[in-house]
């Protein structure tokens, strides 16, 4: 009698020790593990990441750090860690995380604007994705890459154009630089590659024309009109005379593009660089900014009229008044000037 009850006893026991652990288990791998209210929190695991890495990331989104240690180790995570971008959604549990860590690397969106520099470009990116600035820019500057794709130290910056893009954040700079020049390479299909030789330019001159637009108007629909006085400056020979070009070249020369200059003065007219349109005929050899597409297509699409001179209207303020003639242009510029002493802008 004693003995059957013993072993009553200790099936019991058995049985309640396995369902307590069978609990556990459950519990450690189903039970909701995250300790942030938002609805989702994101986590950047960077490449060659350990699973040390792992946990000093999760540590401050997750209650119990053990039982998610436990489950990556059966689930084989901690061996097959992968770099990128995740969001944990609020009330996973141990198994969601590991399996969303596993397979859900989510694309982040890349965007840059008009910079003048591949040190600002870098420096741009390397805020949004895992590759800082210094590979970045080795990545840009690659003699051999540059070699290979047909660019130069003037044009390269020209490559990059200005735009939102998907990215995977844990990209390289490699892997970054070489979409870009697909993107650039996709770009000039068919279209406009025969819109450009119509006008007797290659892509590098249409971008390095269209860079200049982009600085001389900040109003899209203003852009063919300004692209088509340069054109028409071209054709007949003249200087392009492109203040934009000029404060470029001062700021190529010091390397310090973060110069701000409101105002080009006679002496600036001078400076002896490829860049200075006012002393070289023609388009400079590379852009002095990256412009936008629709700078660009202003370019390719430029507005048919006779104008040769423009000036800012300062009645309307971001557009310009156009002229066919030097002594009309010169009419329209005392507008101009005046407003700048009356403000007081001496560069």
């Amino acid at each position: 009698m004693n003995l059957k009850r013993v072993l009553w006893a200790t099936a019991i026991l058995g049985l309640l020790i396995c369902g307590f652990i069978a609990y556990q288990i459950y519990s450690a791998i189903f039970s909701p593990n995250t300790q942030f209210n938002n609805e989702e929190a994101f986590v950047y695991i960077p490449t060659d990441a350990t699973f040390t890495d792992v946990k000093a990331s999760l540590q401050p989104l997750l209650k119990d750090l053990s039982t998610f240690e436990a489950v990556a180790q059966r689930k084989g995570y901690i061996a097959n860690i992968k770099p990128g971008k995740y969001a944990l959604k609020r009330g996973m549990n141990n198994n969601e995380i590991i399996n969303n860590l596993r397979s859900n690397n989510i694309p982040v969106q890349v965007t840059f604007n008009n910079q003048e520099s591949l040190a600002a470009m870098a420096g741009r990116i390397s805020g949004q994705i895992e590759a800082d600035s210094v590979s970045l820019l080795q990545a840009f500057n690659d003699p051999g890459f540059l070699n290979a794709s047909h660019f130069d130290e003037d044009s390269k910056l020209g490559m990059y154009l200005p735009n939102t893009y998907e990215f995977f954040w844990n990209t390289s700079a490699e892997s970054f630089r070489d979409r870009m020049l697909k993107e650039y390479e996709r770009f000039w299909n068919e279209e406009r590659l025969t819109k450009a030789k119509k006008l007797g330019l290659t892509p590098n001159q249409v971008i390095a024309l269209a860079a200049i637009v982009q600085k001389e108007t900040v109003k899209p629909d203003e852009r063919p009109r300004v692209a088509g006085v340069y054109l028409n400056r071209i054709k007949k020979g003249m200087f392009l005379q492109a203040d934009p070009t000029v404060i470029y070249a001062i700021k190529k020369e010091t390397g310090n593009y973060d110069t701000i200059i409101k105002r080009v003065l006679y002496r600036d007219l001078e400076m002896d660089s490829p860049y200075n349109t006012y002393k070289y005929v023609g388009i400079p050899p590379g852009p002095i900014t990256m412009p936008d597409i629709s700078s660009i297509d202003a370019v390719l699409n430029p507005e048919k009229h006779d104008y040769l001179y423009f000036v800012a209207d300062v009645s309307n303020f971001g557009y310009h008044m156009f002229a066919k003639t030097l002594e009309q242009h010169n009419r329209n510029k005392v507008q101009y000037t005046r407003w700048l002493n009356e403000q007081k802008v001496l560069r």
